[in-house]
This record gives C-alpha cells, structure tokens and sequence, in this order.
C-alpha cells in the first residue's frame, strides 16, 4: 500500500459515517467563537480510529474528530481525553491545534465529538521525507526528536494534568491493557504468533521505575504537521492513546522506525542512511537522551517487543472493527492484514535480543 496516496487529503464521507450538516452548523454557531455557517464537510483519508473531518465554510476551515459510531470496545475512543490533553498542552506553547469546542451530547451528530483549529503546513506519510535533501532530512528529523523530548520535560501537574493517568505501574498496566483487548476481541480471531509473545511480556515484567510523563502514544511522522518549507512541528495529531506514564516506553514506540522493514508502517530498516541523512537508531537515542537528561534507555531490549506487539494488538483491532461493520479508514483491510506480521516481528525481537 502506497501510504502516502492511500492517506493524503480528503474524500467524500461515506454514508455509514454521515454527519446532519444542519445540526453541526447549529452548534458552531452556539459554540466555536467567530463561526459563520454553512458548512461544507469531507472527512480525511487518513486514520484508523477516531474518524476526523475537514470542515469548510466561507471565512475559514476547521477539523472536527469524533468518536465512530457502532459498537465500540469498551474505553476506546476516547476524544474527550483528547481535546482535553490537547487543550492543556496548548497552554505551554507545545505544538498541537487549539481546541475550539468539545460536545458530549449524542443527539446533536450522533457520537460525543471536538472541534479544533487547521493548522496549514504538510504531514508526511513516507519516513524518508522524499523531496528533501541529506541536511534537510536530517533536521527534520532532529525536530521530530526535539519535540517528543520537549513533551516527556513538561510537568503534568502544571499544566492540570496530575490525574490524567494513574502514576505508577505503566508497563504493567499496558501490557494488561492491551492482552485483555487482544483477548477479547472474538470478532478478530485470536492468533498463535500473538499469543506466544503475550505471553512472554507476562512472564518478563521489568520492575517500574516510576517516571510518570505526558506520553503520546502513537508519536510517528504522519502524526504531526510539519511547516510547509522549514523542518518544524507545528502540530501533533493523535492523542487518542495519551495518558501519564513511562516516556522511555513512548520514545521507544518512536524509535521502532529503525526496527521495521523500510515500506511497513513508517519503516526505516534496511535503507542507507548515510547518504539519506537520516541519523542511525543509536545516534537519534543519544540525541533524545541528551535532551532528556539520560545516560541510557532503560529496559529497551523489552520496550521494542512490547511496543511491537501493541501495535500487532491495534490492527487486530481494526480487524475486529472490520468484523463489526465499524473501521474509520477506506484502507482499514490492508492494516488489518499487518496483525501477523509485526506479532512475527516481535517473536523475531525476542530472538534478536536472546530475552
């Protein structure tokens, strides 16, 4: 699948995933400070959960992201804690689109949904930013590891966010987390690959260190806006698997780039580095831990196989939503269809490392 074709702009919203543009226009007007209607909507090819949407009307743009409809697994969707983590980070000159208006109330477009500000500028769907030179490349590169070491510096208790995630145990807590949801998604079938390291994560918990930070979650390239000519975040998308915890494990979630084949998600593995520009893994480590303050990555070895297959766990999910009638994304089957092998990938991590 070409990623950057199959998620770039917009397209017409499909009928399941249909928004009553009067009721919408109502609310803004209500709600969202200088709004003035009609609205015109499509909704962006790109993402897999949350289905997010281009708003246009005559003075501006804005994008609005709700939660799907259908049935849903229990404390996913979450776009609540979204606008709120957004919201709160904004506060502190982090690069995210300001929140414009939150709802909860089903009955105005059918699920709870946010409105938030478009930022311009450009995302880049192919890891090795195509189009830009060696040195560009490279400082691209340097503003995505500066802006995650600027989000795991920011003291969640400032900015309101002190009990936005419990405040130890996240490694343990994740790995439940996402075993139970693997578990019991019996639309998605079960698969041996995923098991077996399910069952290995269980049976090698490191101990908690006890650092608790905003982490993203889902921090890739594609998950951010990048300036139109200059190597800047000006925005990151996605904060639907936020909350407070390790910000090892979150880099670590960043850096599996290195680990997957070139082509797989935001694969880098197997590329030239030298004469792309792109720093190596160990290098692009020593710059986030020089940001950070730290002498190392704690417990990699383990983080590269948990992150792994948590990302195995996410398009088994797809493929549960898939089941049910409920995937966001036109290109929801060919995600699906990556389950096996990242659970491959991480049983081959396990080997790597002789864990």
């Amino acid at each position: 699948m070409d990623r950057t074709e199959a998620n770039s702009g917009t397209r017409a919203v499909p009928e399941r995933l249909q928004i009553d543009e009067a009721a919408l226009d109502k609310w803004m007007r209500g709600h969202v400070n200088g709004y003035s209607g009609p609205v015109s909507l499509s909704q962006f090819k790109g993402g897999q959960s949350n289905p997010t949407y281009r708003i246009d009307t005559e003075l501006r743009s804005y994008v609005l992201r709700r939660k799907p409809p259908g049935k849903l697994l229990p404390g996913a969707h979450a776009v609540d804690r979204e606008a709120r983590v957004m919201a709160a980070l904004g506060t502190t000159g982090f690069p995210v689109p300001a929140i414009l208006g939150t709802c909860e109330d089903e009955s105005v477009i059918g699920t709870p949904f946010f409105v938030m500000e478009m930022v311009e500028g450009r995302i880049v769907w192919d890891p090795t930013f195509p189009g830009l030179s060696a040195q560009a490349r490279a400082d691209h590169f340097g503003a995505m590891n500066a802006t995650i070491a600027r989000l795991h510096t920011i003291d969640p208790e400032t900015i309101g966010l002190g009990d936005y995630g419990r405040s130890s145990g996240f490694i343990e807590r994740q790995v439940g987390r996402w075993g139970k949801q693997y578990e019991s998604d019996v639309e998605a079938g079960r698969s041996p690959a995923m098991d077996r390291v399910l069952d290995w994560l269980r049976s090698n918990m490191p101990p908690d260190r006890g650092e608790n930070r905003i982490v993203h979650g889902d921090y890739r390239c594609d998950n951010m806006i990048f300036d139109a000519t200059q190597p800047q975040v000006r925005a990151v998308l996605d904060w639907e698997l936020s909350t407070l915890g390790d910000p090892v494990a979150d880099f670590v979630y960043h850096m599996l780039m290195y680990r997957m084949p070139a082509g797989l998600f935001t694969g880098l593995k197997g590329l030239d580095f030298a004469e792309l520009g792109i720093p190596t893994e160990e290098d692009y480590v020593a710059a986030y831990c020089q940001k950070t303050g730290r002498a190392s990555l704690p417990d990699r070895d383990y983080l590269v196989v948990f992150v792994t297959f948590r990302l195995a766990a996410i398009c088994h999910g797809i493929r549960g939503r898939l089941a049910r009638g409920n995937a966001s994304s036109a290109h929801a089957e060919a995600t699906a269809a990556l389950t096996e092998p990242l659970a491959e990938m991480a049983l081959a991590e396990i080997e790597a490392a002789r864990l």
